[in-house]
């Protein structure tokens, strides 16, 4: 699978050294945030892969430039680079890939690549499956991959969406966990369903999704952390 790059560095030495490594993709070199940013917001190019610089002589750095585009490309793969590790809790605030420090090697960015495509192939086949919902005699579907979690009161579903969008109905949580729980979905809690792929962290019996905390039960908890741990490192050796 061919991933879309982007790498947004001003020294152009380190920018070619970094392409070098990533034959076979499309690669296209920025060597400043505004050029990137016109690109991104004003003529709708997207990528799938961000490799930023962090020190970058101009205004906006590469952790600013991040922010910027999480705004409008929530689940862009997003890669540091940087000659220090100063930065790595502010990667993790935004939900980096990788943070990389230079000299990048070629193994590292080998091991990153394979992560990425198996989970643009896990996003390809997550869109592809649907999420039918029934609401007052009206009825819809939504894709596996924009459903952040799912809560339940009585026999009413709420379908918690990317966009932020939130969709009511009718059923049990019960009789879903059966149909979609698996690889992308598990289940947390008496009134949760949660997409592994959407959380952002665990702390004790909570998580982290959006910046909401979704209670985990003693009841699924093992399971719980067992699969975050493993979605931590999917692809990575």
């Amino acid at each position: 699978m061919s991933v879309r790059i982007a790498v947004c560095d001003d020294c152009m030495e380190d920018a070619l050294s970094l392409k070098k490594y990533l034959s076979g993709q499309e690669v296209r070199i920025y060597s400043d945030a505004k050029g990137l940013l016109e690109d991104v917001e004003e003529k709708n190019v997207q990528y799938d892969l961000y490799f930023l610089d962090i020190f970058m002589e101009e205004s906006q750095n590469g952790i600013q430039l991040a922010e910027r585009l999480r705004r409008t490309q929530e689940e862009a793969f997003i890669c540091f680079v940087s000659t220090s590790d100063d930065f790595y809790r502010e990667a993790y605030d935004l939900y980096a890939v990788q943070y990389l420090i230079k000299p990048v090697g070629g193994e590292r960015v080998r091991k990153l690549l394979e992560k990425v495509q198996k989970n643009l192939a896990r996003c390809s086949h997550d869109k592809q499956k649907n999420l039918i919902y029934s609401w007052w005699g009206k009825s819809g579907a939504i894709p596996y991959g924009k459903i952040r979690y799912i809560s339940s009161r009585g026999h009413t579903l709420t379908i918690h969406c990317t966009d932020g969008k939130v969709q009511e109905s009718t059923g049990k949580l019960s009789d879903l966990e059966r149909q979609i729980c698996g690889d992308t979905f598990f289940r947390c809690h008496q009134s949760f369903i949660v997409n592994i792929y959407h959380v952002e962290g665990m702390s004790g019996s909570e998580l982290t999704i959006a910046g909401e905390q979704i209670s985990v039960s003693r009841r699924y908890y093992m399971e719980v952390k067992k699969r975050y741990l493993e979605m931590l490192f999917e692809g990575v050796d």
